[in-house]
């Protein structure tokens, strides 16, 4: 089937503007849902001094390094940095946020219509889609409104 110039990228822009359209539906979702996934050790979520600090900046993760909520029990081994990393509880529902359903965070996927997995053919987790679950979880936890691969507070590039 040949195809002319113009029809390629016409084919084109359509393909991507279903991916951007995806990752802020993806981005949408996951800035809501995530607060209800924070229980890092060490802070205490109830005290309003603490979500102040936060809030404006006071208490923050630096943007070179690895943030906590990447491990396992939120938990960072400075003697083996890769121990437990990208294994938290949040990662893992985030993923399945994206990938099976919002309610399938708590709840076993219901077959009531096709995940963006199966819709996508993925049989497995790759490192992509571990790294773009990642970036959305991140995006998920600052106060930014727009998405920007180098931010103030972080370069995820």
């Amino acid at each position: 089937m040949a195809s002319s110039e113009e029809e390629v990228v016409e084919i084109g822009e359509l393909i991507q503007k279903g991916i951007n359209g995806a990752r802020a539906d993806d981005t949408k979702g996951m800035k809501g849902a995530i607060i209800d996934w924070i229980t890092p050790k060490g802070l205490d979520w109830t005290n309003i001094q603490t979500q102040t600090k936060l809030m404006n900046g006071e208490i923050q993760v630096p943007g070179d390094q690895w943030p906590v909520f990447l491990y396992a029990d939120y938990s960072y081994d400075p003697e083996d940095p890769w121990n437990g990393l990208l294994r938290s509880g949040l990662l893992v529902s985030a993923y399945k946020h994206i990938f099976t359903s919002p309610s399938s965070v708590d709840h076993e996927p219901k077959a009531t219509r096709s995940r963006n997995a199966h819709i996508h053919g993925m049989r497995c987790m790759t490192k992509a889609s571990i790294a773009y679950v990642a970036t959305q979880a991140r995006f998920g936890l600052t106060s930014a409104q727009i998405f920007s691969h180098t931010d103030l507070i972080t370069d995820s590039e």
